[in-house]
């Protein structure tokens, strides 16, 4: 896989393996301000001139396509020094994930709410303009059952059963757009035997997100359609709040409207910058 221009770390319940710890962040809790990425040091001016252009292109078809239609720009074919203009240029944003699978994807936000840089090992690299990649939501529910078997709890299960039950029925009566059913496990009793119980009932999807626009968040994707663990951690690696959400996308995983349109306002002033620059 070609390397990617930002780390993306797999992380929490459904992360495909426990090699890599997170490197967190601090304040936690403080929404992050926007900050412009920084200028592209000096490079050969047809390429700083090609990515403008390219820059120039994609803002184009943010303005004229609706927040949510499928709009993908391919990155693949620019030539390295333009591509490496742009990856510059576009910065590092605050949600990253991985989705896994026979055709794995890195995908990275930029410092542009709602555009996603996506790397895959087949050759994948383009730019998605949306709330969050189709692919995501796509490879979790292609992987994803309905419903799933219930085994017997462990004796020193007390509130597991009950929230597994709970987490079934909502999962199977669920229709698209349908508001998220949240299940608080940190105002419940819950012992290492539930948690174990849920995560072993749940079991491990291909999607796993890291949001630090709200301290540090883990959103893992379950076995169970449009069933996600969602945890909220400190700057300590000290679990805050620990949910599991039944909904297409927990709600602090994707782009807003009203930031995609800020990001169309910022990347117009950024190329201006660019141009000047």
């Amino acid at each position: 896989m070609k390397a990617f221009p930002i780390p993306v770390h797999s992380v929490g319940p459904g992360s495909q393996g426990d090699d890599e710890a997170v490197d967190f962040i601090g304040s936690p809790g403080e929404m992050n301000a926007y900050l412009p990425p920084r200028m592209p040091v000096a490079t050969d001016p047809a390429a700083h001139a090609a990515a403008i252009d390219w820059l120039a292109a994609l803002r184009a078809r943010m303005q004229a396509t609706r927040f949510g239609e499928p709009l993908s720009m391919d990155l693949s074919t620019l030539p390295a020094p333009v591509r490496a203009v742009v990856n510059e240029a576009l910065g590092q944003g605050e949600v990253s994930a991985t989705v896994a699978g026979a055709a794995p994807l890195r995908i990275q936000e930029t410092v542009f709410a709602g555009l996603w840089r996506v790397l895959g090992e087949d050759g994948v690299d383009r730019l998605d303009a949306a709330p969050m990649p189709a692919a995501v939501v796509a490879a979790c529910r292609a992987r994803a059952a309905r419903s799933l078997p219930v085994s017997p709890p462990p004796a020193g299960a007390m509130n597991a059963p009950a929230v597994l039950r709970e987490l079934l029925d909502a999962a199977a009566r669920r229709g698209e757009g349908d508001p998220a059913h949240i299940v608080n496990l940190t105002l419940l009793p819950m012992t290492p035997d539930d948690l174990a119980y849920l995560s072993a009932s749940l079991g491990v999807g291909p999607v796993v997100i890291l949001s630090r626009g709200y301290g540090n968040c883990r959103i893992s994707s379950t076995a169970l359609r449009d069933t996600w663990w969602v945890q909220y951690f400190n700057s300590s690696d000290s679990l805050i709040l620990n949910t599991l959400e039944v909904t297409e996308l927990p709600d602090v995983a994707p782009a807003a409207a009203e930031d995609y349109a800020d990001s169309i306002v910022r990347l117009g002033e950024w190329i201006d910058a660019l141009r000047d620059g």
